[in-house]
């Protein structure tokens, strides 16, 4: 199934006491373009979280965000140092007197005292942090996956009704190309026998003529690879493999073989379907750019 580069999931959930939320957007972009936004108490999470992107999406530019927020959990711990403290309020009390001010002191002027406090982060579990991440994240990119896919398949639908467009096209050309070559000897008997003013004409050299010009104008080998290469695109359409770089050389081919016929034209009939095929390639080329 062919994916869009073009993407959005989100997901979210409540485990083990933390609200753990991840999205992740992309567009297109030649190859895999990750950054990744996450508070840098989590820092160590980074390097694992792009690695589980990278294992099921290969293009885009892609953005992905994650938060988490402790409900529950008791991840620190203030100590109160007591000697520090104890110091302090004895120089307060020694003041008090010697500067003619009550002792008022009370326990939230502790609060105010530098370095009474100790605020110590307790030990994370960052395996245990990263199985919790990680079933989130997963639910995410399941859901941005989703959305490629569906996209993907608009894509595809598109891509083949321009296919079938083309070919009908081609199966003009090659009516078009041998009436082509028969108005030629038309033309050309005509000119000879208003040159030579006489019926009698030398058959051979007007078939001769003609066979020069057929040699040269001569598309049958230009629409066969080209029926050849749209059954490779609709081939690689169907595929389960990527397939995003592989289409892009085909239509590559498919624009030259088309521009070969165009320059072999010699019927405006020709000219006009290679001009309306070359703008079928052209919406198709715009399509498969955001083809994953």
């Amino acid at each position: 199934m062919i994916r869009s580069m073009t993407g959005f999931g989100r997901a979210q959930a409540i485990i083990n006491g933390r609200e753990i939320s991840a999205e992740i957007k992309s567009v297109n972009h030649k190859y895999l373009e990750l950054t990744t936004k996450i508070h840098r108490t989590y820092s160590f999470l980074e390097p694992k979280i792009k690695a589980f992107v990278k294992e099921r999406v290969t293009r885009g530019k892609a953005e992905l965000s994650i938060s988490i927020y402790n409900i529950d959990v008791k991840d620190t711990t203030v100590k109160l140092n007591v000697n520090v403290a104890a110091s302090y309020l004895e120089a307060m009390r020694t003041a008090c007197p010697e500067l003619g001010l009550d002792d008022d002191l009370a326990l939230s002027d502790l609060f105010r005292i530098p370095d009474v406090f100790t605020v110590i982060k307790d030990e994370e579990d960052e395996e245990a942090l990263w199985q919790d991440v990680q079933t989130v994240l997963s639910e995410a990119i399941d859901r941005f996956i989703a959305m490629r896919e569906a996209e993907g398949e608009a894509l595809k639908a598109d891509v083949l009704s321009k296919a079938d467009n083309i070919e009908k096209m081609v199966e003009q050309i090659e009516i078009y190309s041998p009436e082509s070559t028969e108005n030629y000897r038309k033309k050309l008997y005509e000119k000879m026998k208003d040159v030579l003013n006489s019926t009698d004409i030398d058959q051979q050299r007007i078939l001769l003529e003609a066979g020069i010009f057929s040699e040269k104008t001569a598309v049958d080998e230009e629409t066969v690879r080209l029926y050849s290469h749209l059954k490779q695109l609709r081939e690689m359409l169907d595929s389960e493999k990527e397939i995003g770089r592989k289409i892009d050389f085909l239509i590559q081919e498919i624009n030259r073989e088309t521009n070969t016929i165009g320059s072999k034209a010699q019927d405006i009939r020709i000219t006009r379907l290679v001009v309306d095929m070359k703008s079928e390639i052209e919406k198709i080329r715009e399509q498969i750019q955001n083809i994953e």
